[in-house]
């Protein structure tokens, strides 16, 4: 559906960084279909990725300065009303300020932050930009979900921050909790157990589309690779876990319908 504003704390930008720009847009043109919008940023390789002319995120190059410690990885922006302030309840609250706050010309402001167990997301006040124009539609982002070892902590933290509420999923297989904007899904949170080995925490980002097998198939045969093979969620959907041809990780999802 398309959008018009998004409430604090909501979802409201992707971003991809990428040691391959060149790569990564073409990957993703032919999986999702994306057209891509270039434009100038100073020291950097940047487009934005739409659907039909309506913006849904950015895919960038990592910086060669940085390109020994930023991997290929999804970010994911929750929206604001004041970035200032969210950065010192983030502060308050046991996170950390990673870079920021920026100006991004006329579109708004911006800070990359992380929790108290290292999990990065950013914050976005918007001007002139709300950020993606559809959410919840093939193609477009749809959930967000952080996977972390103490989600007692996690929602505490977070609920500080951006004043979410959390339940228990009913779903009986696996613990899950769900975040709530204004009573509305926006997201989850799951336990990372020992299997998980010491993978960091981190948010997962879920774009949906209408079947998963095909998706996971293409991706394949585009030089991608996969995490977790098409899964049902019982009264869900089905998803999968993806890597794109540079490491990039991210998931799809086919809701089922009503």
């Amino acid at each position: 559906m398309r959008v018009i504003e998004y409430a604090p704390g909501q979802p409201c930008w992707s971003e991809l960084a990428t040691h391959d720009w060149q790569g990564a847009k073409d990957f993703y043109h032919k999986l999702f279909g994306w057209e891509m919008a270039d434009m100038a940023m100073p020291g950097s390789a940047f487009s934005m990725f739409t659907l039909d002319g309506d913006d849904l995120g950015a895919i960038y190059q990592v910086p060669s300065a940085l390109a020994g410690s930023v991997k290929t990885q999804w970010g994911i922006y929750f929206a604001t009303e004041d970035v200032n302030a969210a950065i010192e309840r983030v502060k308050a609250a046991g996170g950390e300020l990673i870079m920021g706050p920026h100006e991004v010309g006329h579109a708004g402001w911006m800070a990359q932050l992380a929790d108290p167990e290292g999990a990065r997301f950013a914050v976005w006040q918007s001007k002139r930009h709300i950020g993606a124009k559809r959410r919840g539609e093939p193609g477009a982002l749809c959930w967000v979900e952080l996977a972390c070892r103490s989600p007692s902590r996690a929602q505490g933290f977070y609920s500080k921050v951006f004043g979410w509420d959390c339940r228990e999923s009913a779903n009986e297989d696996m613990p899950y909790r769900e975040w709530l904007v204004a009573d509305e899904a926006l997201g989850g949170m799951l336990e990372m157990t020992a299997e998980w080995g010491e993978m960091p925490a981190h948010w997962m980002l879920y774009f949906q589309v209408v079947d998963c097998d095909v998706f996971a198939k293409r991706a394949q045969e585009l030089g991608g690779t996969l995490c977790v093979p098409p899964t049902n969620i019982p009264g869900v959907g089905r998803f999968a876990v993806l890597n794109d041809p540079d490491g990039g990780v991210f998931s799809v999802i086919a809701i089922h319908s009503a």
